[in-house]
């Protein structure tokens, strides 16, 4: 652990509803490689340099599975559960509120992305010690259409500028807890955590990522990390 004036609080999303794995398991327990789909994510943040403590926010039915996850990899940064909420943003919430008293920033990542790495994680990270928020994506390659509702195409937005926005997504705590606070007054719910900070107002950086760091939504998604991580 590098030694600094900071506190990292990674926030693992775990509590998603996995409606189209088409099967009644949670999909961080999905078998990938003989291991868990969660172990993946949790031994990146458990490596990294700048993550000082582990949330994970997940289903009630899936804390004694959980639990035994983390003690036999030897998750040591682990910290505590937070129960999920009714939607991902009220599922972060819970988390953070179960963030340490010290902790000056929150990391959070969706477990679904297991192929997340410590040298994106650390990146991310520094950057939001910089700029009090920052999170990791990749330049879109395909040319986007903006459509009506009828299907016509009003205008092309200009692929260069365009990314797509992955997690970890890292934020300076007060920012984030004032963001939150007023999402909350105005009963806005947003999937995307940056999302939050931006339209509060605040200023969110974005560095470059992995493309191989996708999310597990489907069966076929499970073919594709297990051909990424055998490929490290």
């Amino acid at each position: 652990m590098i030694e600094n004036k900071y506190f990292t609080s990674a926030i693992i999303v775990a509590a998603g509803n996995s409606s189209r794995m088409r099967n009644d398991q949670s999909k961080i327990f999905e078998m990938i490689l003989k291991k868990p789909s969660i172990l993946y994510a949790l031994k990146a943040f458990q490596e990294s340099d700048f993550i000082n403590e582990i949330i994970i926010v997940c289903k009630e039915k899936d804390i004694d599975n959980l639990k035994y996850i983390v003690r036999q990899n030897h998750i040591s940064k682990f910290n505590s559960f937070a129960l999920g909420g009714s939607s991902r943003q009220k599922s972060v919430f819970s988390g953070i509120n179960k963030a340490s008293s010290n902790s000056t920033h929150f990391a959070i990542h969706d477990a679904a992305r297991i192929c997340i790495t410590k040298e994106i994680i650390d990146k991310t990270v520094r950057k939001a010690y910089e700029t009090k928020a920052a999170i990791t994506g990749v330049p879109l390659k395909d040319t986007v259409k903006y459509l009506d509702d009828n299907g016509l195409i009003i205008n092309t937005p200009i692929r260069s500028k365009l990314w797509c926005a992955q997690t970890p997504q890292v934020f300076e705590k007060y920012l984030y807890i004032e963001a939150m606070k007023r999402s909350n007054k105005v009963r806005q719910d947003y999937t995307d955590d940056s999302q939050l900070i931006e339209n509060c107002g605040g200023k969110v950086y974005i560095v470059m990522g992995d493309y191989k760091n996708i999310k597990i939504t489907t069966p076929e998604d499970i073919l594709i990390c297990e051909n990424m991580l055998l490929n490290r």
